[in-house]
Protein backbone atom coordinates (compact mmCIF):
# COMPACT_ATOMS: atom_id res chain seq x y z
CA UNK A 1 0.00 0.00 0.00
CA UNK A 2 1.46 3.37 -1.20
CA UNK A 3 0.61 4.86 2.82
CA UNK A 4 2.87 7.82 2.36
CA UNK A 5 1.25 9.05 -0.90
CA UNK A 6 -2.17 8.27 0.47
CA UNK A 7 -1.83 10.60 3.52
CA UNK A 8 -0.76 12.92 1.79
CA UNK A 9 -3.60 13.24 -1.16
CA UNK A 10 -6.43 12.69 1.83
CA UNK A 11 -8.04 16.00 3.03
CA UNK A 12 -10.38 17.37 5.23
CA UNK A 13 -13.42 19.04 3.83
CA UNK A 14 -14.25 21.12 5.99
CA UNK A 15 -13.36 24.99 4.95
CA UNK A 16 -15.36 27.05 7.48
CA UNK A 17 -12.71 28.12 9.72
CA UNK A 18 -15.06 30.69 10.92
CA UNK A 19 -17.98 28.94 11.69
CA UNK A 20 -17.60 28.62 15.50
CA UNK A 21 -16.93 31.86 16.48
CA UNK A 22 -20.12 33.03 14.24
CA UNK A 23 -22.32 30.52 15.67
CA UNK A 24 -21.22 31.74 19.15
CA UNK A 25 -21.95 35.78 18.02
CA UNK A 26 -25.27 34.28 16.84
CA UNK A 27 -26.39 32.64 19.98
CA UNK A 28 -25.58 35.70 22.05
CA UNK A 29 -28.05 37.90 19.78
CA UNK A 30 -30.42 35.14 19.72
CA UNK A 31 -30.26 35.42 23.26
CA UNK A 32 -30.93 38.83 23.61
CA UNK A 33 -33.68 38.95 21.56
CA UNK A 34 -35.53 36.23 23.44
CA UNK A 35 -34.93 38.13 26.85
CA UNK A 36 -36.21 41.58 25.60
CA UNK A 37 -39.43 39.80 23.49
CA UNK A 38 -40.33 38.12 26.98
CA UNK A 39 -40.01 41.61 28.62
CA UNK A 40 -41.89 43.43 25.98
CA UNK A 41 -44.80 40.71 26.14
CA UNK A 42 -44.89 40.93 29.57
CA UNK A 43 -44.66 44.46 30.16
CA UNK A 44 -47.55 44.75 27.35
CA UNK A 45 -49.76 42.09 29.15
CA UNK A 46 -49.23 43.75 32.84
CA UNK A 47 -50.06 47.26 30.80
CA UNK A 48 -52.21 46.51 28.69
CA UNK A 49 -49.94 48.34 25.86
CA UNK A 50 -50.83 46.72 22.02
CA UNK A 51 -47.82 48.37 20.88
CA UNK A 52 -45.23 46.42 23.57
CA UNK A 53 -47.05 43.35 22.75
CA UNK A 54 -47.00 43.65 18.92
CA UNK A 55 -42.97 44.59 19.02
CA UNK A 56 -42.96 41.66 21.19
CA UNK A 57 -44.34 39.21 19.10
CA UNK A 58 -42.41 41.04 16.16
CA UNK A 59 -39.02 39.93 18.24
CA UNK A 60 -40.49 36.58 18.34
CA UNK A 61 -40.33 36.48 14.52
CA UNK A 62 -36.83 37.88 15.01
CA UNK A 63 -35.58 35.41 16.77
CA UNK A 64 -37.02 32.44 14.50
CA UNK A 65 -34.82 33.91 11.87
CA UNK A 66 -32.01 34.18 14.24
CA UNK A 67 -32.40 30.62 14.73
CA UNK A 68 -32.78 29.42 11.57
CA UNK A 69 -29.09 30.85 11.31
CA UNK A 70 -27.64 28.81 14.24
CA UNK A 71 -29.39 25.81 13.64
CA UNK A 72 -27.39 25.52 10.15
CA UNK A 73 -24.19 26.55 12.35
CA UNK A 74 -25.07 23.37 14.60
CA UNK A 75 -26.22 21.12 12.01
CA UNK A 76 -22.90 21.85 9.74
CA UNK A 77 -20.81 21.62 12.86
CA UNK A 78 -22.18 18.18 13.74
CA UNK A 79 -22.30 16.27 10.33
CA UNK A 80 -18.88 17.71 9.71
CA UNK A 81 -16.46 15.04 8.41
CA UNK A 82 -19.05 13.31 7.80
CA UNK A 83 -18.65 10.39 4.65
CA UNK A 84 -22.75 11.54 3.68
CA UNK A 85 -21.84 15.21 2.48
CA UNK A 86 -18.77 15.14 -0.41
CA UNK A 87 -17.07 18.15 -0.14
CA UNK A 88 -18.21 18.80 3.42
CA UNK A 89 -21.26 21.07 5.26
CA UNK A 90 -20.25 24.36 3.82
CA UNK A 91 -23.84 24.79 1.94
CA UNK A 92 -25.73 24.21 5.24
CA UNK A 93 -25.17 28.12 5.63
CA UNK A 94 -25.90 29.28 2.29
CA UNK A 95 -29.32 27.22 2.67
CA UNK A 96 -29.54 28.79 5.48
CA UNK A 97 -28.84 32.04 3.99
CA UNK A 98 -31.21 31.43 0.58
CA UNK A 99 -33.72 30.86 3.37
CA UNK A 100 -33.50 33.87 4.91
CA UNK A 101 -33.69 36.06 2.24
CA UNK A 102 -37.10 34.72 1.58
CA UNK A 103 -38.30 35.52 5.12
CA UNK A 104 -36.50 38.91 4.75
CA UNK A 105 -38.42 39.62 1.23
CA UNK A 106 -41.58 38.25 2.46
CA UNK A 107 -40.93 40.95 5.87
CA UNK A 108 -40.78 43.85 3.30
CA UNK A 109 -43.39 42.64 1.12
CA UNK A 110 -45.98 42.84 4.06
CA UNK A 111 -44.55 45.86 5.19
CA UNK A 112 -45.45 47.64 1.90
CA UNK A 113 -48.58 46.18 1.35
CA UNK A 114 -49.63 46.96 5.26
CA UNK A 115 -48.62 50.72 4.35
CA UNK A 116 -50.25 51.26 1.30
CA UNK A 117 -53.64 49.54 3.15
CA UNK A 118 -52.88 52.69 6.06
CA UNK A 119 -52.49 54.91 3.81
CA UNK A 120 -56.45 54.55 3.07
CA UNK A 121 -57.63 53.42 6.68
CA UNK A 122 -55.51 54.78 8.76
CA UNK A 123 -55.06 53.09 12.61
CA UNK A 124 -54.97 55.40 15.94
CA UNK A 125 -51.45 55.73 17.12
CA UNK A 126 -50.59 55.70 20.51
CA UNK A 127 -47.25 58.00 19.96
CA UNK A 128 -45.90 57.96 23.26
CA UNK A 129 -45.78 53.91 23.96
CA UNK A 130 -44.80 53.53 20.43
CA UNK A 131 -41.84 55.93 20.35
CA UNK A 132 -40.59 54.12 23.53
CA UNK A 133 -41.27 50.59 22.22
CA UNK A 134 -39.05 52.06 19.07
CA UNK A 135 -36.43 53.04 20.79
CA UNK A 136 -35.90 50.08 23.41
CA UNK A 137 -36.35 48.05 19.98
CA UNK A 138 -33.55 50.05 18.39
CA UNK A 139 -31.28 50.01 21.62
CA UNK A 140 -31.17 45.96 21.11
CA UNK A 141 -30.91 46.11 17.27
CA UNK A 142 -27.84 48.08 17.66
CA UNK A 143 -26.30 45.91 20.19
CA UNK A 144 -27.48 43.29 18.11
CA UNK A 145 -25.46 44.87 14.95
CA UNK A 146 -22.23 45.63 17.27
CA UNK A 147 -22.01 41.67 18.12
CA UNK A 148 -22.39 40.28 14.77
CA UNK A 149 -20.45 43.18 13.09
CA UNK A 150 -17.26 41.52 11.77
CA UNK A 151 -15.20 41.05 8.63
CA UNK A 152 -17.86 38.63 7.42
CA UNK A 153 -20.58 40.88 7.42
CA UNK A 154 -19.04 43.55 5.03
CA UNK A 155 -20.55 42.36 1.91
CA UNK A 156 -20.96 45.51 0.03
CA UNK A 157 -17.79 45.18 -1.77
CA UNK A 158 -15.01 42.45 -2.48
CA UNK A 159 -11.44 41.93 -4.72
CA UNK A 160 -10.60 39.48 -6.70
CA UNK A 161 -6.98 39.47 -6.38
CA UNK A 162 -5.77 35.94 -5.84
CA UNK A 163 -4.18 36.63 -2.92
CA UNK A 164 -7.55 38.31 -1.05
CA UNK A 165 -7.94 37.11 1.96
CA UNK A 166 -11.32 38.87 2.89
CA UNK A 167 -14.73 36.94 2.50
CA UNK A 168 -17.69 36.70 4.54
CA UNK A 169 -20.27 34.01 5.43
CA UNK A 170 -23.99 33.97 4.19
CA UNK A 171 -24.90 32.78 7.28
CA UNK A 172 -23.92 35.15 9.26
CA UNK A 173 -24.75 37.75 6.62
CA UNK A 174 -28.24 36.93 6.88
CA UNK A 175 -28.44 37.18 10.28
CA UNK A 176 -26.63 40.63 10.49
CA UNK A 177 -29.24 41.51 7.57
CA UNK A 178 -32.21 40.83 9.66
CA UNK A 179 -31.04 42.61 12.76
CA UNK A 180 -30.10 45.80 10.52
CA UNK A 181 -33.62 45.63 8.53
CA UNK A 182 -35.43 45.55 12.21
CA UNK A 183 -32.70 48.39 13.16
CA UNK A 184 -34.03 50.30 10.21
CA UNK A 185 -37.53 49.94 10.90
CA UNK A 186 -37.18 51.21 14.27
CA UNK A 187 -35.01 54.37 12.93
CA UNK A 188 -38.09 55.16 10.96
CA UNK A 189 -40.48 54.46 12.94
CA UNK A 190 -39.25 56.78 15.53
CA UNK A 191 -39.29 59.74 12.65
CA UNK A 192 -42.54 59.37 11.72
CA UNK A 193 -43.84 58.67 14.87
CA UNK A 194 -42.20 61.78 16.14
CA UNK A 195 -43.29 63.80 13.27
CA UNK A 196 -46.51 62.90 14.09
CA UNK A 197 -46.85 63.15 17.66
CA UNK A 198 -45.43 67.01 17.17
CA UNK A 199 -46.54 67.82 13.94
CA UNK A 200 -49.42 66.23 13.17
CA UNK A 201 -47.94 64.18 10.38
CA UNK A 202 -49.54 61.10 10.27
CA UNK A 203 -48.80 59.97 7.03
CA UNK A 204 -44.91 59.83 7.82
CA UNK A 205 -45.80 56.61 9.48
CA UNK A 206 -47.18 54.51 6.42
CA UNK A 207 -44.52 56.31 4.03
CA UNK A 208 -41.23 55.28 6.42
CA UNK A 209 -43.08 51.99 6.16
CA UNK A 210 -42.71 52.17 2.24
CA UNK A 211 -39.21 52.83 1.92
CA UNK A 212 -38.36 50.52 5.00
CA UNK A 213 -39.67 47.75 3.26
CA UNK A 214 -38.37 48.68 -0.46
CA UNK A 215 -34.77 49.08 1.06
CA UNK A 216 -35.71 45.60 2.93
CA UNK A 217 -36.79 44.40 0.09
CA UNK A 218 -33.48 44.75 -1.95
CA UNK A 219 -31.11 43.48 1.13
CA UNK A 220 -33.16 40.40 0.30
CA UNK A 221 -32.93 40.33 -3.41
CA UNK A 222 -29.28 40.45 -2.65
CA UNK A 223 -28.74 37.86 -0.65
CA UNK A 224 -31.56 35.25 -2.31
CA UNK A 225 -29.12 36.21 -5.85
CA UNK A 226 -26.19 35.66 -4.25
CA UNK A 227 -26.77 32.08 -2.13
CA UNK A 228 -29.05 30.61 -4.82
CA UNK A 229 -25.95 31.22 -7.04
CA UNK A 230 -24.01 29.19 -4.54
CA UNK A 231 -26.18 26.67 -4.20
CA UNK A 232 -26.63 25.98 -7.79
CA UNK A 233 -22.67 25.78 -7.83
CA UNK A 234 -22.26 28.98 -10.28
CA UNK A 235 -18.96 29.35 -11.20
CA UNK A 236 -19.15 33.32 -12.60
CA UNK A 237 -15.77 34.26 -11.19
CA UNK A 238 -13.78 35.03 -14.69
CA UNK A 239 -10.76 36.49 -12.72
CA UNK A 240 -9.88 33.22 -10.91
CA UNK A 241 -10.79 31.09 -13.74
CA UNK A 242 -7.61 33.09 -15.46
CA UNK A 243 -6.10 32.40 -13.00
CA UNK A 244 -6.26 28.93 -12.86
CA UNK A 245 -5.53 28.76 -16.44
CA UNK A 246 -2.49 31.21 -16.77
CA UNK A 247 -1.45 29.10 -13.84
CA UNK A 248 -1.41 25.79 -14.94
CA UNK A 249 0.32 26.90 -18.97
CA UNK A 250 2.91 28.98 -17.44
CA UNK A 251 5.18 26.81 -18.70
CA UNK A 252 4.31 27.25 -22.11
CA UNK A 253 3.68 23.01 -22.81
CA UNK A 254 0.88 22.28 -20.57
CA UNK A 255 -2.64 23.44 -21.64
CA UNK A 256 -6.33 23.18 -20.14
CA UNK A 257 -8.42 20.82 -21.86
CA UNK A 258 -11.05 21.16 -19.81
CA UNK A 259 -11.96 23.29 -16.34
CA UNK A 260 -14.82 23.57 -13.57
CA UNK A 261 -15.18 25.66 -10.98
CA UNK A 262 -17.45 25.85 -8.39
CA UNK A 263 -18.00 26.85 -5.16
CA UNK A 264 -17.95 25.05 -1.85
CA UNK A 265 -19.27 27.81 0.49
CA UNK A 266 -19.47 31.23 0.53
CA UNK A 267 -15.41 31.46 0.40
CA UNK A 268 -13.75 28.43 -0.79
CA UNK A 269 -13.89 27.18 -4.24
CA UNK A 270 -13.55 23.88 -5.83
CA UNK A 271 -11.66 22.75 -9.44
CA UNK A 272 -11.62 19.72 -11.53
CA UNK A 273 -8.72 20.72 -14.70
CA UNK A 274 -8.04 18.31 -17.34
CA UNK A 275 -4.52 19.30 -18.91
CA UNK A 276 -2.66 18.04 -21.82
CA UNK A 277 0.77 17.87 -21.83
CA UNK A 278 3.72 16.04 -24.01
CA UNK A 279 5.22 15.82 -20.79
CA UNK A 280 5.62 13.38 -18.48
CA UNK A 281 4.16 15.67 -15.43
CA UNK A 282 1.90 15.04 -12.32
CA UNK A 283 -0.86 16.22 -10.11
CA UNK A 284 1.23 17.95 -7.45
CA UNK A 285 3.22 19.90 -9.82
CA UNK A 286 0.21 21.55 -11.30
CA UNK A 287 -1.19 21.86 -7.89
CA UNK A 288 1.54 23.84 -6.35
CA UNK A 289 1.58 26.21 -9.05
CA UNK A 290 -2.26 27.30 -8.12
CA UNK A 291 -0.95 27.40 -4.27
CA UNK A 292 -1.49 31.25 -4.67
CA UNK A 293 -5.16 31.65 -5.66
CA UNK A 294 -6.52 31.58 -1.69
CA UNK A 295 -9.62 30.44 -2.24
CA UNK A 296 -9.16 27.31 -4.54
CA UNK A 297 -9.14 24.75 -1.60
CA UNK A 298 -10.10 21.75 -3.41
CA UNK A 299 -8.13 20.52 -6.74
CA UNK A 300 -8.72 17.67 -8.65
CA UNK A 301 -5.97 17.46 -11.50
CA UNK A 302 -6.83 14.93 -14.94
CA UNK A 303 -3.60 14.56 -16.68
CA UNK A 304 -3.42 13.71 -20.18
CA UNK A 305 -0.05 12.66 -21.93
CA UNK A 306 -0.48 13.25 -25.63
CA UNK A 307 2.34 11.87 -27.95
CA UNK A 308 4.43 14.08 -30.41
CA UNK A 309 2.66 12.86 -33.25
CA UNK A 310 -0.80 13.39 -32.00
CA UNK A 311 0.23 16.90 -31.11
CA UNK A 312 1.68 17.43 -34.05
CA UNK A 313 -2.12 16.39 -36.00
CA UNK A 314 -3.79 18.47 -33.53
CA UNK A 315 -1.82 21.62 -34.31
CA UNK A 316 -1.82 21.30 -38.02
Amino acid sequence: MHVDMIRQIRHEHDFDGDAHDNEKRTLKVIVLTGITMCVEIIAGVLTGSMALLADGMHMGTHAFALGITYFAYVMARRFSGSTKFGFGTGKFGILSGYTSALFLGGTALYMIVESFRRFFKPVPIAFDEAILVAIVGLAVNVLSIWMLRGKETNHHGHSHDDNDHHHHDHNLQAAYLHVLADALTSVLAIVALVSGKFLGWSFLDPAMGIVGGVMIARWAWGLLHSSAFILLDGSGDKDIRDAVVKAIESDGDSHVGDLHIWPLNSNALAAAITVVTKENRNPPEYRSRLEHIAKLQHTTIEIHNCTNQLCACNQS
